[in-house]
């Protein structure tokens, strides 16, 4: 859809896709690595943030802004799950054939009251293999419900969830620790490295063309990844 104003895409979402503060680093969210992956004709708007569920993100008012700025053929990537799972949080807590769901539809619905195109796309996998090497699921029943409110809302779906296992899977126990934040003080499988955020990014990129969201001439450089250099730490935590 073509538009007389620049054309943004909105990214709602948990600490795998969202900015970090300089002093998180080397951890990095896939929505800092997106806009590599897009011409210079798309915005990038990140609000992901860290420890959000589909459910808190609503309940703290963070859709009200996106919601404010969303117009006609913006794009609204919406992606939750890790958090959504934590049933000893109420705040965070939705379960994925009821609630998650319920939550996920309201977005969708949002979004396309303002004529912006909304997008699902399942939690990106965490880092884990067994002893055979044989890279794990960890999201449990909540991809399966987004896949299918997406089937039945007819609304594309980016399936990160089991492109990014395929591709933990592809690079191996060693490898794929590379793409995450692992360094010597700490063992963390879930968030990304700047490697690991661009690899995601780029599976994004690629997964909004192929859902004919955004043309070919939307998206760059999909052979490439981008240098830790060329990231963007923020001084100081978004709020």
């Amino acid at each position: 859809m073509v538009t007389s104003r620049t054309r943004h895409v909105f990214v709602a979402g948990d600490s795998t896709a969202a900015p970090k503060a300089a002093d998180a680093r080397p951890e990095t969210g896939w929505g800092m690595a997106l806009p590599f992956y897009l011409a210079p004709g798309l915005v990038v708007e990140n609000h992901a943030r860290n420890g959000r569920s589909s459910k808190s993100f609503v309940d703290e008012g963070r859709l009200e802004p996106v919601l404010a700025a969303l117009r006609a053929g913006d794009v609204l990537v919406v992606q939750f799950g890790h958090n959504d799972a934590k049933s000893e949080d109420p705040s965070r807590y939705t379960e994925p054939w009821s609630t998650y769901r319920e939550h996920l539809a309201g977005y969708v619905s949002a979004a396309r009251e303002r004529g912006a195109v909304p997008v699902l796309a399942t939690p990106a996998e965490r880092r884990g293999f067994d002893d055979a090497g044989k890279a794990l699921e960890s999201h449990g029943q909540y991809p399966d419900a987004a896949r299918a409110l997406a089937t039945e809302l007819d609304v594309p779906l980016l399936d990160v969830q089991r492109a990014t296992l395929d591709l933990w899977q592809a690079l191996g126990p060693d490898e794929s620790r590379t793409c995450f934040n692992i360094t010597e003080q700490r063992e963390d499988n879930t968030h990304f490295s700047p490697r690991g955020a661009g690899a995601v990014a780029r599976i994004v990129a690629h997964g909004l063309v192929d859902a004919g969201v955004l043309g070919s001439a939307e998206v760059r450089r999909l052979d490439q990844a981008p240098e830790d250099g060329w990231f963007t730490w923020l001084p100081e935590p978004p709020a």
